[in-house]
């Protein structure tokens, strides 16, 4: 399962607007999800050499943080739920992290 350019683009367009709502810092995702920096860029930006499973990582992390943080998550249009079952068929799909949220 590969993305093309346009599905890269709404995916990443998604993220962005997903991680915006987790009001989390970029820094505290890669920890969750112990990215470095670059290989969270790489992966919110969806390029081409991002692993696809950390993108699929990426995609369950945040949508997590954004309902933990009382939100509505935005819809990924491209990993969908019915895309994630082709998904499991192509590579080893890991578990996301949870962000331990401070309420006041």
């Amino acid at each position: 399962m590969t993305l093309n350019a346009a599905e890269r683009l709404r995916t990443g367009e998604e993220f962005a607007r997903n991680l915006a709502l987790t009001g989390l810092a970029p820094h505290d995702v890669a920890a969750d999800l112990a990215f470095t920096p670059v290989r969270l860029r790489q992966t919110l930006d969806v390029d081409p050499a991002s692993d696809p499973v950390d993108v699929w990582q990426l995609r369950d992390c945040l949508q997590q943080a954004v309902l933990d943080a009382g939100g509505t998550p935005v819809p990924y249009s491209v990993l969908s739920d019915r895309s994630r079952l082709k998904a499991r068929l192509w590579f080893r799909l890991r578990g996301a992290p949870r962000h331990a949220f401070v309420r006041p």
